[in-house]
């Protein structure tokens, strides 16, 4: 796994992110349009969190640090 890019790995999670937020809503209404939104805020939130990690490499893993928000 030496090619492996961490960098270039959570840089993909950003575009991700940037491309939920970009997606227009397609033509659905009612219940459908709702459940659309909601998977839509809940990969933006799993994406954004991961492009806003640092990371390090312990003992052979990946460790990932997400911060969670002021103070944390």
């Amino acid at each position: 796994m030496a090619d492996f890019d961490v960098d270039a790995m959570i840089s993909r999670f950003a575009d991700r992110a940037q491309a939920v937020r970009d997606r227009p809503l397609p033509p659905v209404a009612g219940q459908e349009r709702q459940k659309f939104i909601t998977q839509a805020n809940t990969d933006y939130t799993d994406f954004a969190l991961v492009a806003n990690a640092s990371w390090e490499v312990e003992e052979g893993n990946l460790i990932l640090r997400i911060p969670l928000g002021s103070g944390q």
